[in-house]
């Protein structure tokens, strides 16, 4: 059999170009948008010589397409880290064995619920669930101040709008009803905006556009969705739901990182959690707009884009309850939606 020569510069450009697994490199895994995450693993990339070597979600499959190829990855590790913008799917990674313990000294500022108490995830600044207005066809008397107003005879039903309520943040949301309400209780209220013909909607800016131009009165989206329509003018007015005394609060979504088991290059993964975790990092994503409901306090003269002044009531509904309750809930909406 005649051999093959390959030609020694070839072999050299081969070499460069193939993964290192050993170098001074970590691989991230993250559902944060490309815009906002970009910036900061390069700013980690150039502080500590580490290359950073991320893998973006697709748009059409969001988080859940990172979390099946981890999954699918569970017995040999391709990923270092993974950062993502909620914390269910996270969760549902630790319930796989897909994430090792890690408690990064970063987290020691955050709030006690912000941590694992396995060590296997860590949380920090993120969005919030809100009610989004059109002003230019609501009077201030008749504006909704919980989400229990969806069922109120004071608005047309298909005037309201939600994304679909089996995925996504809308699919947490309901996950965290479910656990605030009970199943009873929360499957009744859903039952009501189904059969009441509230507007079903393929998306949270779908709904924010809608409510922006007037094809809907008000609507439920993610502040970060929200301060978009703010940004450009649009005729609305953000309101966080739920904030009086006994009401459930509002649903607050915060970022989770977590080391990967196993993975290639755990040293260089502790070393992007810890930068991650930072506050100042937290301060940045704040500025750039990603976060809204920071975790911390933020130095003096950074604010929320969009939300300046902020004090908001979270739901008092802890983020393992939520996810306990995700599939129960799922499975209940799709009888609902799923038509």
């Amino acid at each position: 059999m005649q051999r093959i020569r390959i030609p020694l510069i070839l072999v050299l450009l081969l070499a460069a170009c193939a993964p290192n697994r050993t170098g001074s490199q970590v691989v991230i895994y993250t559902s944060v948008d490309q815009v906002y995450a970009e910036p900061v693993l390069m700013a980690f990339e150039k502080q500590t010589g580490i290359r950073v070597l991320p893998v973006y979600d697709v748009e059409a499959t969001k988080t859940v397409g990172l979390v099946q190829r981890l999954l699918s990855e569970k017995s040999n590790p391709r990923a270092d880290v993974f950062w993502s913008g909620e914390f269910t799917q996270t969760m549902l990674l630790k319930s796989e064995s897909v994430l090792a313990s890690y408690r990064s000294p970063s987290a020691s500022s955050l709030p006690e619920t912000y941590n694992d108490p396995d060590g296997t995830w860590s949380a920090f600044g993120g969005r919030a669930r809100v009610i989004l207005i059109n002003t230019d066809r609501m009077k201030s008397e008749e504006i909704p101040h919980s989400m229990s107003d969806i069922l109120s005879d004071r608005f047309v039903p298909d005037q309201i709008g939600m994304a679909n309520p089996l995925f996504g943040t809308t699919l947490t949301h309901a996950a965290a009803l479910y656990a605030w309400y009970g199943p009873n209780e929360a499957s009744k209220f859903f039952q009501h905006v189904a059969d009441q013909g509230v507007r079903i909607v393929d998306g949270n800016s779908v709904v924010r556009d809608m409510v922006a131009s007037g094809q809907l009165t008000w609507g439920l989206t993610d502040t970060d969705d929200a301060c978009g329509a703010i940004q450009k003018g649009d005729p609305v007015k953000v309101i966080f739901p739920d904030q009086s005394g006994g009401q459930a609060g509002t649903l607050i979504i915060p970022n989770t990182v977590a080391l990967i088991a196993g993975s290639p290059n755990p040293d260089m993964g502790k070393n992007l959690i810890d930068y991650l975790l930072d506050p100042a990092v937290e301060a940045d994503l704040v500025e750039a707009g990603w976060i809204q409901i920071p975790s911390r306090e933020l130095p003096a003269g950074i604010e929320p884009l969009c939300y300046p002044n902020l004090s908001v009531e979270g739901m008092q509904v802890g983020f393992e309850e939520i996810y306990r309750s995700l599939d129960l809930a799922q499975d209940d909406l799709r009888e609902k939606f799923l038509k």
